[in-house]
């Protein structure tokens, strides 16, 4: 008979555990590339998706600071159109009033002083020239 075993050698405890701890090792290498690899094509992806929209954002964003400008325009447009029309109604009223109070200065007050002592057609005098 030999003495060479047929069977195969039995491991140790040790060999056991080191082999297993090789394997976890081996395996948490493994899913650890593959997250990385996973990370860096999500990156490249949003990174892709990112600049391809960019442009459109600018696009939109112009196009709104366009219309902005074009209502502000607008708005100070009626805003000086409505002030010169104010400005030439108040100016009428003005002219208006201004005729009325010259009537009645030369219809009311004037004809009065001759009928009043001298002091107060002097004083109604010097007031109606304040007025004119």
């Amino acid at each position: 008979m030999s003495t060479n075993s047929t069977k195969p050698e039995e491991k140790g405890f040790f060999e056991k555990v080191k082999e297993t701890i090789e394997e976890f090792w081996d395996g948490t290498k493994n899913k650890a590339e593959d997250v990385k690899d996973a990370a860096e094509d999500t990156y490249e992806h949003l990174k892709d998706k990112i600049v391809s929209q960019k442009p459109v954002a600018t696009k939109k964003a112009t196009a709104v600071k366009k219309a902005i400008s074009k209502k502000t325009a607008d708005v100070a447009a009626k805003a000086k159109t409505a002030a010169t029309e104010i400005k030439a109604k108040a100016e009428t009223k003005a002219k208006a009033i201004t005729a009325n109070a010259k009537e009645v200065i030369f219809t009311v007050v004037l004809p009065m002083t001759f009928s009043l002592p001298l002091s107060a057609a002097s004083m109604l005098t010097g007031m109606a020239i304040l007025f004119v």
